[in-house]
């Protein structure tokens, strides 16, 4: 298409003069665009095309490609780092863009779908999910999760440590609430299992090979780095955090394992066998049972037993916390023996303590019958020792003791008073109405009664009455009279 001469030189003009691209010339001209080119000579093949611009980090390809060829998942900014230290001056943007050009693109890997026989094998493995609060602190909260194989069957508890010791216990609950153990437990490699592997010598922990050997299960690994080897379990896990503990709070473990296997039961068993159509979970683990490994008689004992001394003061100290025992065991060699509940201190096969577990930091365990012959044979320390007494039943005593010192109260007095209430209504009772007087703000001894006793009727406790009754009452023998006399006119 030819165009007038001075539409042509108003063209060149406004591309060459005032440098108005194309587009906007053949707007406001309203000629097509290839005329414009045309005009201003942009179809001319003596045009010249500019070099494309050399990045800067052009000269350092080859050491990029080096790198990333031994170390395939190594970082951008690291290899920034690197370059810039041999004299790169370009933006770490720039370095991106190369390196996701040049990065070697993994390897795909095949894997076989393998299905195991029936009561062969069971993998294991934990889960965290989350943290609960505890007396004395807050605990990590772990999921320990055992399925079948074959029948995808599963049990699950939730613990608060990951010790060998922890490991042994729940495995030996799975096999007793499963109703039998299958011929092998499929692991991952953590040190709770594994103390030392080198290829395929594997050095297992002592108390699972003990455990293992009691109820004739032999213990396997997957390889290393290799979860997948495990997904049965892996995938179960999954669907607990989305089934289960996704949007849910736990305050208590004990109450929070009972709705997990209520959960299990009514959810995961009942869901569609993924290999069998037409079958639940719990069909399929009703057959396996059958072909489970019988538990010995008596299962095997999982309790942590640790040889301690009591110090000075008569406490043995356990897992960051300290329990009372007898003050005429001080500074004796004692045995612990503890599980996920109760600790329990032995002197020469006698049980001399019994304690219930605290998970928390810094805590003292005392029970009252263990000072009263200290008590009675240091008069002096009766006062202190029972603010200690208080303290550990009660954390918040030490606030309240405050307060009566503030108020010019007979903290002796009100000590002795306070302890009366302890004896009467019980620890869990005293503990809870001591936190709700100090939210009130009081301090009164009347108000901490009235609120033990509201506890107690809450609760349908009998009457907290001491009633001593004399030495030779036991002895009393009351001969019963006859009543019939009581209607005779003459009396």
């Amino acid at each position: 298409m030819t165009v007038q001469a001075e539409v042509a030189a108003e063209i060149r003009r406004l591309h060459f003069a005032e440098h108005w691209p194309v587009g906007t010339i053949s707007k406001q001209l309203s000629v097509h665009a290839d005329v414009v080119r045309r005009v201003v000579g942009l179809f001319s093949s003596q045009r010249v095309v500019p070099p494309p611009t050399q990045r800067l980090c052009a000269p350092y390809s080859d050491f990029i490609a080096e790198t990333l060829a031994r170390y395939p998942k190594l970082r951008a900014s690291r290899l920034f780092e690197m370059v810039k230290e041999r004299g790169y001056q370009g933006s770490v943007r720039t370095l991106r863009e190369q390196v996701a050009a040049v990065r070697p693109a993994p390897k795909r890997e095949a894997f076989l779908r393998v299905e195991s026989l029936i009561g062969e094998q069971a993998q294991v493995d934990w889960a965290h999910v989350g943290r609960i609060k505890v007396e004395g602190g807050v605990r990590s909260l772990w999921v320990f999760v055992l399925l079948l194989s074959w029948s995808r069957g599963m049990w699950a508890e939730l613990v608060f440590d990951l010790t060998a010791v922890s490991l042994c216990r729940s495995l030996v609950r799975a096999a007793t609430a499963l109703g039998g153990c299958p011929r092998q437990w499929l692991f991952d490699n953590p040190k709770t299992v594994v103390l030392e592997r080198h290829g395929d010598a594997v050095r297992f922990h002592p108390a699972l090979v003990e455990v293992a050997g009691r109820l004739h299960v032999q213990p396997r690994l997957c390889a290393v780095r290799r979860p997948q080897h495990k997904g049965k379990v892996e995938r179960s896990i999954r669907s607990l955090r989305d089934g289960f503990f996704d949007g849910r709070i736990i305050t208590d473990v004990a109450q929070g394992n009972r709705e997990l296997t209520e959960f299990i039961e009514r959810v995961g068993h009942r869901r569609q066998h993924p290999r069998f159509s037409g079958r639940s979970v719990g069909e399929c683990l009703a057959e396996e049972r059958e072909r489970l490994l019988p538990l010995p008689k008596p299962p095997p004992i999982t309790d942590l037993v640790l040889p301690v001394r009591a110090d000075k003061t008569a406490f043995v100290r356990f897992d960051c916390n300290q329990y009372s025992v007898p003050w005429l065991l001080a500074e004796k060699s004692l045995t612990l023996v503890a599980d996920d509940i109760e600790v329990r201190i032995v002197n020469d096969d006698e049980e001399v303590a019994s304690h219930r577990r605290r998970w928390g930091k810094g805590e003292f365990v005392e029970e009252r019958a263990h000072r009263e012959g200290l008590v009675e044979h240091r008069r002096a320390a009766g006062e202190s020792k029972g603010r200690d007494l208080l303290r550990s039943t009660a954390p918040g005593f030490d606030a309240l003791c405050a307060r009566w010192v503030e108020a010019g109260r007979n903290v002796g007095n009100m000590t002795a008073r306070t302890l009366k209430l302890l004896d009467l209504y019980g620890a869990e009772s005293f503990a809870a109405a001591v936190e709700e007087m100090l939210a009130r703000g009081t301090h009164d001894i009347g108000a901490l009664a009235h609120l033990c006793e509201q506890r107690r009727r809450a609760r349908a406790l009998p009457v907290p009455i001491e009633i001593k009754l004399p030495a030779h009452f036991n002895d009393r023998e009351v001969v019963p009279h006859s009543l019939g006399s009581y209607d005779d006119d003459d009396f």
